[in-house]
């Protein structure tokens, strides 16, 4: 193994989305930190023109000395979805983390939106969460607590003034509608669970992070952060019991910095600078999480 600080060893974490991008480094920090990471996406191999495959986030996780578990879901098809958490905790022995992470990037404006793009944007931020989260409550009970963390996105504060054009012509009125949302659901989760030591939190970028599926929409010379403050976020909010973190709604850059976290690269040997806070981050972000 690494010599990160083994801070989840024995912990079993499903992650969602894991084929690249932010999944990917979740669940490389993970596994750095001694967990039994199931990694699930599409399929096993890569199968679009977006670079990365399942395969390759189990050999980066397993060449690194940690352990992975590759399982295929659509989760777009009910009988996948609906089965995932089942088939993960039986693979791997076991639930403790739950990482909603999947999600696609396509954008339009209201008024040119597809209903069939509406439903899309809604059933990955909101219905697979709310699935996943519901069948994978019992099996965190039953072992004494649990964390369910959420992929939220800073576009879920409201827009500033005057309109940058992002906001006009970007086309994220459902997605941010949805990432609002999933941030409620956050926090209204973590309320029915404290009592049962299961935390539920999110977490977002502070500004964009570059990511394969989404960079499409980043400007080129847009200033993106590194995933790595993301992923210490991550791997803070699922380790304390829920009666001492929960129900938070933080951001990659604030959060650490508020909390004074150490942050280290994905493999967790080396440390990274204290994060900074640019001027054009949103100013209605709650540093230590709202």
């Amino acid at each position: 193994m690494t010599q990160a600080s083994q801070k989840l060893a024995g912990k079993i974490a499903l992650v969602t989305g894991a084929s690249r991008g932010i999944g990917r480094a979740i669940a490389q920090r993970f596994a750095a930190e001694g967990a039994t990471v199931v990694v699930s996406a599409r399929s096993l191999q890569q199968t679009s023109s977006l670079p990365g495959s399942l395969a390759e986030t189990v050999e980066l996780i397993t060449q690194a000395g940690g352990r992975a578990i590759p399982l295929t879901a659509d989760l777009e098809l009910p009988a996948e979805r609906d089965s995932l958490v089942a088939r993960a905790a039986a693979a791997a022995g076991g639930l403790d983390i739950l990482v909603n992470n999947a999600g696609f990037a396509e954008y339009s404006s209201v008024e040119t939106m597809p209903l069939t793009l509406y439903e899309r944007t809604l059933d990955h931020y909101l219905r697979v969460p709310f699935v996943l989260s519901q069948a994978a409550i019992p099996l965190m009970r039953a072992r004494g607590g649990g964390w369910i963390l959420n992929l939220g996105s800073v576009t879920a504060l409201p827009p500033l003034r005057p309109y940058h054009d992002f906001e006009r012509f970007g086309g994220i009125a459902v997605y941010a509608a949805a990432k609002a949302a999933i941030n409620r659901f956050t926090q209204a989760l973590a309320a029915e669970l404290e009592a049962d030591n299961i935390a539920v939190n999110a977490v977002g970028p502070s500004t964009a992070i570059r990511t394969p599926g989404g960079g499409r929409y980043i400007p080129d010379d847009y200033p993106t952060e590194p995933v790595e403050y993301l992923v210490e976020t991550a791997l803070a909010l699922c380790q304390l019991p829920a009666r001492d973190r929960t129900g938070l709604i933080t951001h990659s850059l604030h959060f650490p910095l508020a909390q004074q976290l150490p942050v280290h690269t994905l493999d967790g040997r080396d440390r990274l600078p204290a994060p900074t806070i640019p001027t054009w981050a949103h100013p209605g972000i709650e540093p230590a999480g709202a």
